[in-house]
C-alpha cells in the first residue's frame, strides 16, 4: 500500500504529463497474485504468486519456454495477462497501465533498437519520449552512457555497432528516465565474457537504487549478482529462496571427490554405500583413480567411504565433500518435473 507519493513533472506525453520519479513508500516494488496468461488453448504463465522487495536484485530463473519472458512482458504492460493480479510500484497492471510503464525500465532479450540513429541520437529520441527535456534530459543521457560505457561509440550508428555495444545501447535506453524498477530480460544473452563482467558488476552498482527482476538461464549469474532467485519451470514457480538457502534446503545431491589406488570392484561397491546415488570414474592421475560420487542431500557418506576403503585396503589420496550448485538444484527440480508428467 502506499502511503506517500511525490511526483517531479518533466515534459509530458500526448496523454497528459510524464513522471520520471515515482517516491513511493510501498511495501512490495513487485505483487503478484495468482497470475496466469493462455495462448490458444496453451497455459504459458500458470497461477504464479510472488512479491519483490524494494531494492532486491531478483533473479528469474529457468529453461528456454519456461515462462519467464511471457511474465516480464506482463509486469512491463506490453501484453494482458489472462487471470490474476500483478501491482508494480503500486500501481495495478490492469488498471494502471500507463502508470506501470512509468515506474519500468524494460530492456527485451532482442531489444528493437533503430539501427539507422545514432547512439546519442538515438538516447535523445527515447529520453524524449519519456518526458525528458532541457537540463535534465542531457544530463541523463550523458549519464547513462557513461554507466553503460558507451561514451565512445556515441557518435556512431548503432547498426554498426558489436552486439555486445547493442546490449549497453538497450540498458542505458531502460535507464535513461530512472525508473524505480527495472525488467531485464536475459540481459547478457550474446555478449562475450569481459561483456559479461561488465554488465554483472554495472547491475551490481544499480542494485541500492533500483529494484532489478532479472531473467537467465545462466546458473552463474544469479550465484553472482541476485539477492534472490525464483524458479520457473513449465510456467510454474518451483522455488524461490536467496541462492544459499536453495542450495541446503532442496533435495540436490552433494558430490563427494575420492581419489584412491587398490584392485577390485569399485563402481559397486561404492554405490552400494548407503546414501550414495552414483559413482563415477573420472579418470586416472598419476596411477590414481579419480572418482565422483552423488550423495543424497544432508547425508555425509566420508565415513562409510573411508570405513570402505580399510576393508578393501585402498589407499586413498583425497577425499573432499561439497556442496551442490545452483545447477545441481535446478537440474533435479527440472527432472523431477520431468519425471511426474
Amino acid at each position: 500500500m502506499i502511503s506517500r507519493v511525490a511526483f517531479l513533472r518533466l515534459g509530458s506525453l500526448n496523454d497528459g504529463p510524464f513522471v520520471l520519479f515515482t517516491l513511493n513508500t510501498i511495501s512490495h516494488m513487485i505483487e503478484v497474485q495468482d497470475l496466469t496468461k493462455q495462448y490458444a488453448g496453451r497455459t504459458a504463465v500458470d497461477h504464479i504468486s510472488f512479491k519483490v522487495e524494494p531494492g532486491e536484485i531478483v533473479g528469474f530463473l529457468g529453461p528456454n519456454g519456461a515462462g519467464k519472458s511471457t511474465t516480464m512482458r506482463m509486469l512491463a504492460g506490453y501484453m494482458p495477462p489472462s487471470s490474476g493480479r500483478a501491482s508494480v510500484n503500486g500501481h495495478d497492471v490492469f488498471q494502471a497501465s500507463m502508470d506501470v510503464r512509468r515506474s519500468v525500465g524494460y530492456m527485451p532479450e532482442m531489444a528493437p533498437l533503430y539501427t539507422d540513429m545514432r547512439v546519442k541520437e538515438y538516447l535523445r529520441f527515447r529520453a524524449e519520449l519519456k518526458g525528458l527535456s532541457g537540463k535534465t534530459l542531457r544530463q541523463r543521457v550523458g549519464d547513462v552512457m557513461d554507466q553503460c560505457a558507451i561514451s565512445d561509440v556515441r557518435r556512431r550508428l548503432i547498426g554498426n555497432l558489436s552486439k555486445g555495444y547493442r546490449q549497453r545501447v538497450a540498458l542505458a535506453d531502460a535507464l535513461v528516465h530512472q525508473p524505480p524498477l527495472l525488467i531485464l530480460d536475459e540481459p547478457t544473452n550474446g555478449l562475450d565474457p569481459v561483456q559479461i563482467r561488465h554488465v554483472r558488476e554495472l547491475l551490481k552498482n544499480l542494485g541500492p537504487k533500483h529494484t532489478i527482476l532479472l531473467s537467465t538461464h545462466i546458473l552463474q549469474e544469479v550465484e553472482a549478482i541476485c539477492d534472490r532467485v525464483i524458479m520457473i519451470h513449465k510456467g510454474k514457480i518451483r522455488a524461490m529462496d536467496t541462492p544459499e538457502n536453495l542450495t541446503r534446503k532442496l533435495r540436490a545431491a552433494s558430490i563427494v571427490q575420492l581419489e584412491l589406488q587398490g584392485k577390485g570392484d569399485f563402481i559397486p561397491l561404492l554405490e552400494a554405500l548407503p546414501g550414495v546415488r552414483k559413482a563415477t570414474e573420472d579418470g586416472v592421475q598419476d596411477g590414481w583413480i579419480l572418482f565422483s560420487l552423488r550423495v543424497e542431500a544432508r547425508h555425509d557418506a566420508r565415513e562409510a567411504i573411508m570405513d570402505l576403503c580399510l576393508r578393501q585396503k585402498w589407499k586413498i589420496r583425497e577425499l573432499h565433500w561439497q556442496l551442490p550448485s545452483l545447477e545441481d538444484v535446478f537440474v533435479e527440480l527440472a527432472t523431477t518435473e520431468a519425471a511426474k508428467a
